[in-house]
């Protein structure tokens, strides 16, 4: 992208060195204006702008997060680094004023003057509306509200006007947590009625178009694959009036433009970009970059079980061996990661999630183990990504795949567009891949939950069952609801061990979020789901 076409995109804010002298009136409106905007640029952008929707991407997030509300949110702390981070054990009201938890629900008493950005106020029918749209949609959001036991329509009870109570099927450690993440936003129920249909009863085609909350944020443009322009609600009462009235997020999909948008002072922050760049900003000192470890979060190489070769767990251990871990680290991350491999054989397992496991790379045994599943001469799959995020996926798969033919096993590098990637998980086809999955829970059984459950989420991406596994996940989940320290250690300790001998999945590492911003930017944030939360930051 030129700087004189991106500088038009944002609507000259940026062109600062262009402007002739001005009566200071005007310059004073112009920095305002240009100190009131936040200019993002990255790789890929949403393909949905509704949480609920089907396939929408973690980009999508980024516009739920900021443009609806939810009735409860965390508390923050102080991360790695002095960052402000999200507490995963503090809650605190956001359309809620005041919440009150009783042994088997919880009630939450509304905020009487929070409207949606069309005006209307945001009552209990909208919020009872929106749960059970939430548990009844399918797919990934109503997985997500089963992650915390919130399932059924008449768990939420409108008790009046402004108050809800959320019953409890079942004491659940998680069930709380659940309420904080993004699923359970709150949608304007009168106007996303009135434009839904008997096909589509709960709107999802209108509101992947346009926002329908009560949030901080409005979109006022959305052009797929190319720009987001998300506006103040001024009227925004859950928390401080953010200091950012404008955010143009534009799509940049060249990671040596967005760089150079940076270093140039025409783009306020970026992420997506490849490690080598992040650690030669860090040393160049002219940006502030933030590095921290993604919560509850793996990149891996998954292989889909239920199709041979990989249904055979020594084909599944071969590429265990054969994995080239290091050079990913080295040549890849570039040191921004931290490893989830070659723990020492002698290391006992921890009741935590992620830790690395033993295996390394060990070319002999990956092909003794290929031989001994009967495929000595190799075979030929496909290995896939997600073009959303290319610039550490296409590298790390270039390695796998020159790793992997020294055992004989010929891949085919299948790079799937962003906006096609959570549907073509969904379909459970690909035979070989790498994804990166983060629980927004910060709980080793939340994570297993998603990931290694026999109700094969869409995050269970390779379509594993076990038995033993889901007894060992449900117990987990049961131990922390009672308190029972023992039988949760156990049971962790036991589906962390099975991951790792059954090894559907191959840990590869513990990514970081790497975000770079010009140093007059402030409020930076760490949540759960990785994204930029706008409501906090300023530009000095």
């Amino acid at each position: 992208m030129k700087r004189r076409d991106f500088l038009k995109s944002v609507s000259g804010l940026a062109a600062g060195a262009a402007l002739p002298a001005v009566p200071s009136a005007i310059s004073t409106a112009y920095a305002d204006a240009r100190s009131e905007t936040l200019l993002i640029v990255s790789e890929g952008g949403p393909n949905n702008l509704d949480i609920h929707g089907v396939g929408t991407n973690v980009p999508g997030y980024e516009v739920s997060w900021n443009c609806y509300d939810r009735l409860i949110s965390h508390e923050m702390k102080s991360g790695p680094g002095g960052v402000p981070y999200y507490d995963r054990d503090k809650f605190k009201g956001e359309l809620a004023e005041d919440f009150k938890i009783d042994d088997m629900s919880v009630t939450f008493k509304l905020r009487k003057n929070a409207k949606f950005h069309d005006g209307t106020p945001v009552t209990a029918k909208d919020v009872k509306w929106s749960l059970d749209r939430a548990v009844s949609v399918g797919g990934f959001p109503t997985f997500q509200m089963s992650a915390g036991s919130l399932t059924k329509p008449e768990q939420f009870v409108v008790i009046d006007d402004y108050t809800v109570r959320v019953d409890f099927l079942k004491k659940d450690k998680l069930t709380i947590p659940d309420l904080a993440v993004i699923v359970p936003c709150i949608v304007n129920s009168e106007l996303v009625k009135k434009n839904a249909s008997e096909k589509d009863p709960w709107g999802l085609e209108f509101t992947k178009q346009q926002t329908a909350g009560s949030g901080a944020y409005k979109v006022t443009k959305w052009t797929a694959g190319t720009e987001v322009i998300m506006e103040r609600n001024d009227d925004w009462v859950c928390g401080p009036l953010p200091k950012i009235k404008r955010v143009i997020w534009r799509m940049v999909p060249q990671a040596g433009n967005r760089r150079a948008l940076l270093e140039r002072g025409d783009a306020d922050i970026s992420y997506e970009l490849p490690n080598k760049d992040f650690q030669e900003m860090k040393a160049n000192g002219k940006l502030n970059v933030v590095s921290l470890p993604f919560s509850n979060g793996i990149q891996y190489i998954g292989m889909n079980v239920t199709k041979p070769p990989f249904d055979n767990p020594k084909v599944r251990q071969a590429v265990a061996y054969a994995l080239p871990y290091q050079k990913i680290m080295d040549a890849v991350m570039f040191g921004l990661a931290n490893p989830m491999f070659g723990a020492a054989k002698d290391k006992p397992t921890e009741v935590a999630w992620p830790q690395p496991h033993k295996f390394n790379t060990d070319m002999e045994k990956a092909k003794a183990l290929l031989t001994e599943a009967g495929y000595a001469g190799g075979f030929e799959t496909t290995i896939s990504f997600d073009l959303n995020f290319a610039g550490v996926n296409e590298p790390l798969c270039v390695l796998v795949q020159e790793s992997l033919a020294q055992i004989g096993i010929k891949t085919t590098i299948n790079k799937v567009p962003g906006a096609n990637w959570r549907t073509e998980l969904n379909k459970k086809e690909m035979p070989l891949f790498t994804n990166v999955f983060s629980g927004w829970l910060d709980y080793p059984e939340y994570f297993f939950y998603w990931c290694y459950h026999g109700n094969n989420s869409v995050f269970n991406t390779m379509s594993y069952k076990s038995a033993e596994m889901d007894k060992l996940i449900d117990g987990a989940r049961t131990a922390a609801a009672s308190g029972d320290k023992a039988a949760y250690d156990a049971d962790v300790k036991g589906f962390v061990d099975l991951a790792f001998t059954d090894i559907p999945r191959i840990p590869l590492y513990q990514p970081f979020v790497n975000v770079a911003m010009q140093k007059n930017i402030s409020g930076y944030q760490y949540w759960f789901h990785r994204r930029l939360d706008y409501r906090a930051m300023a530009k000095g």
